[in-house]
């Protein structure tokens, strides 16, 4: 979805890429998630978060979308990935975690790899990398408030409701910027982004009901072989040195939360269930 989106945005606006993210993936997924087929799929016992986390899920989007126009698909990714690290940071605060000192060691080698990749004060800094931490931060709120909510309501009903307030947000925000294709090509990868915006939220619910958090969240840091490898077939992008070292920084700090929130018997930070 990230290389199309990056795609589009060189013929139109982000704003109309994120708007046709949500508005084809929820009118998609709800053909077989309504009321109708899931009755009581609306009913939620936190409306307020299920709105904040659509609204988390929405900025995440918008950030990242508009920094893939100017950067490389691996360096967003890279610094994408430094959203466990604060959602380790927040958990004490809002979910009563404790950071322990290795877990906090963790964090500071994650964020020492963020710097690596972005290198602020240096002439290899792009102000759209400000978009790429701000993805990161969007994303952070998104999985607390993620964690928080399944212990409420059902992974169906957050699932129609991130579609339905992305929709509702992003289609007007669009309609002042929105220029109509006059490419098949392009009409081809609108549908495309609507389809697997759809279809890759579902996955993710399903993987979660076959398997524990801790066991499918490593995934989560296959996207930068997927980055890295259609970044140089399609755009013939190929990450620097500064983007690989720095990744992997964050990638081994991030998996090691992940060891230790699996010692601890916790929900993993990156669970990503939709």
């Amino acid at each position: 979805m990230d290389t199309s989106a990056k795609w589009l945005n060189q013929r139109e606006h982000a704003l109309q890429t994120v708007a046709v993210r949500y508005a084809g993936a929820f009118l998609i997924t709800a053909c077989f998630l309504n009321p109708r087929t899931r009755p009581g799929i609306l009913r939620s016992r936190r409306p307020l978060l299920q709105v904040l986390r659509g609204l988390s899920v929405f900025g995440s989007s918008l950030c990242g979308f508009t920094a893939l126009k100017t950067l490389p698909i691996t360096l967003v990714t890279s610094v994408t990935f430094a959203a466990p690290l604060v959602v380790a940071l927040l958990a004490g605060p809002v979910l009563g975690e404790k950071l322990g000192p290795r877990r906090a060691v963790a964090v500071v080698v994650g964020f020492i790899g963020v710097l690596v990749i972005t290198r602020p004060g240096t002439g290899g800094f792009q102000p759209a990398m400000w978009l790429a931490l701000g993805a990161a931060g969007c994303n952070s709120v998104y999985f607390i408030i993620t964690r928080v909510l399944s212990r409420h309501d059902s992974s169906e009903t957050t699932h129609f409701y991130t579609g339905l307030i992305g929709m509702l947000v992003s289609v007007p925000l669009a309609l002042p910027v929105w220029q109509t294709p006059n490419e098949s090509t392009v009409w081809l990868v609108i549908g495309f982004v609507a389809l697997v915006g759809a279809i890759a939220h579902w996955l993710l619910i399903l993987a979660h009901k076959l398997a524990p958090a801790s066991v499918l969240s490593p995934f989560f840091y296959t996207q930068l072989l997927f980055a890295t490898l259609l970044g140089a077939l399609i755009f013939g992008q190929w990450p620097d040195g500064w983007t690989l070292v720095g990744g992997g920084i964050v990638i081994g700090s991030g998996l090691y939360l992940l060891y230790r929130e699996r010692v601890r018997h916790v929900h993993p930070s990156v669970d990503v269930t939709a």
